[in-house]
């Protein structure tokens, strides 16, 4: 049967891409959801997976399932190659493409590394699930390859955490970690104290969470000096690589990767 309505074809499954769908629900339309993968991210809540207090599948929900009862939302799983604003028409990795009468990019978007993609292998972002498990993995190896190590130096590195980004983001994942190193994991290991780590959160404006008042900026930093957190504003990082420990001894370390940093204000109160 011919469907005459207008089609509107949505490319991203994320907030923007279901608050989209969701509010053409009465609308005269027919809808057609395109994402690479087949569930919505809550992507708030990604930090908590990165540090292990979340399951991924705690903060992912299946697309289809958000939209079963929309009854003009058609989902579709794929990854768009290419656009053809001629001829109205998406095309698909895999060949395939689908028409439209109105497009909507909802795509969301990506870290940056300011011109350093290079870094990326060193210091993954977090903006999906698979970021996240990452990070976690890299998180826990690290005590674990403190605990096996006899090696001071080594063991120090191990138990440096450095996160890039005072944003919100940031400042939850800084804040997240300094809870498992100095409450969580604390009896857990027998040849390293937890509490010994040290993690440090760098951001390059003045102060940290700079879209949001001062007053809640300055109280969020005081609240990360009590945990442990050694907040560094002021602060740019012009390079990261792996590096052997006495050459990061004027730097800042995590694991075996070395920041080099301009000078940084501190509002560590550990």
């Amino acid at each position: 049967m011919l469907d005459d309505r207008m089609h509107v074809v949505i490319i991203g499954g994320g907030f923007g891409g279901i608050a989209t769908a969701k509010g053409l629900a009465d609308a005269p339309v027919r809808i057609t959801l395109v994402d690479r993968r087949n569930h919505h991210l809550f992507q708030p809540l990604l930090y908590l997976v990165a540090t292990a207090g979340l399951a991924p599948a705690d903060i992912a929900h299946p697309i289809r399932s958000i939209l079963a009862d929309q009854s003009n939302a058609t989902v579709l799983l794929g990854e768009v190659s290419d656009i053809d604003p001629d001829e109205h028409r998406v095309q698909f990795a895999d060949g395939a493409h689908v028409h439209y009468d109105h497009l909507v990019l909802a795509t969301g978007t990506r870290h940056s590394y300011f011109g350093h993609g290079e870094w990326e292998q060193y210091a993954p972002g977090l903006k999906t699930v698979e970021d996240a498990i990452e990070i976690r993995r890299r998180l826990l190896l690290a005590f674990e390859r403190a605990e096996r190590t006899d090696d001071a130096d080594e063991r120090r590195a191990q138990l440096t955490f450095v996160v890039v980004g005072g944003g919100p983001t940031g400042v939850e994942t800084a804040g997240a970690i300094a809870e498992i190193a100095f409450k969580t994991l604390t009896k857990e290991f027998r040849s390293i104290d937890p509490s010994s780590a040290q993690v440090i959160l760098l951001e390059a404006a003045s102060r940290i969470l700079g879209t949001y008042p001062d007053k809640l900026a300055v109280k969020a930093a005081r609240q990360l000096g009590d945990l442990g957190v050694d907040v560094r504003t002021g602060v740019t990082v012009t390079d990261i690589g792996y590096r052997t420990p006495n050459s990061c001894r004027r730097r800042s370390m995590t694991g075996r990767m070395c920041c080099r940093l301009t000078r940084a204000r501190r509002y560590s109160r550990r």
